[in-house]
């Protein structure tokens, strides 16, 4: 794969993973949406169906890894780095244009979260950097970090010993499998840190969260955004070492 393709790829696939997470996070979240208030399951199903989308996409141009942290463990197994750096900004530029998207696609509803003078608390603006980025639910440094690891090994651990199973290549089934583990992971493990597992996934709309003109959007919360960056870096570099090791 040229480094155009694997680029172009992780960029396109990225953009799609984003997409349809950011996007269900504001279906779920946003007032006048009608998923308005669906609940966890619903965000953790359309977290795995874009994995779905986006990997499948991406896989006949880069692989679809889309995941930072899926490229390092990669890396640390095969001992391959030449290539890492492209992936890393595809990823990142990917998730960037995703959280773009998926802003257009509620437009409507971000501009109308804005408290009016009759709204009362009750249905005032909603804090919009959940849907973008990761949010913990009790704010501890130590025991989110450790969370992120654990997720992140939760993924790259099988996402490794897919590629050692040989009928799911043939199948071409390995990224279904990876979606359905992603859903797991969110209903198993997502609800003490909204399992970023991902630095793009949350770096990339942190970003961008930061600069669009969203009414009432509140803090981009940079303070805690290295956790979701650093924890499923160290998650993935643990499970390629362990792979390694054990495989």
């Amino acid at each position: 794969m040229s480094n155009g393709d694997i680029f172009v790829g992780e960029v396109i696939g990225t953009a799609i993973l984003i997409l349809f997470g950011a996007g269900v996070c504001a279906a779920v979240t946003l007032r006048h949406s009608k998923a308005r208030a669906a609940g966890w399951v619903v965000i953790a199903f359309g977290w795995g169906f874009g994995v779905l989308a986006g990997a499948y996409t991406a896989a006949p141009l880069s692989g679809g890894q889309l995941n930072p942290a899926v490229t390092l463990g990669i890396a640390i197994d095969t001992g391959k780095w030449g290539k890492v750096w492209v992936y890393l900004l595809g990823q990142i530029v990917g998730a960037m244009l995703g959280a773009v998207l998926a802003y257009l696609v509620y437009l409507a509803q971000f501009q109308a979260n804005v408290r009016t003078q009759e709204s009362t608390e009750a249905d005032g603006p909603v804090p919009t950097l959940g849907i973008f980025s990761t949010i913990p639910e009790i704010r501890n440094p130590v025991a989110n970090l450790i969370t992120e690891i654990i997720a992140t090994m939760a993924l790259v651990l099988p996402v490794l010993a897919f590629g050692l199973t040989k009928g799911l290549g043939e199948s071409g089934t390995t990224a279904l499998i990876v979606s359905l583990l992603v859903v797991g992971i969110g209903l198993s493990l997502g609800g003490p840190t909204g399992y970023a597992i991902n630095p793009a996934r949350d770096l990339g709309p942190r970003i961008v969260h930061t600069f669009l003109p969203i009414p009432n959007k509140g803090t981009s919360d940079w303070s805690y955004a290295w956790i979701p960056v650093l924890g499923p870096l160290i998650g993935g570099a643990l499970a390629g070492a362990l792979y390694n090791a054990a495989f």
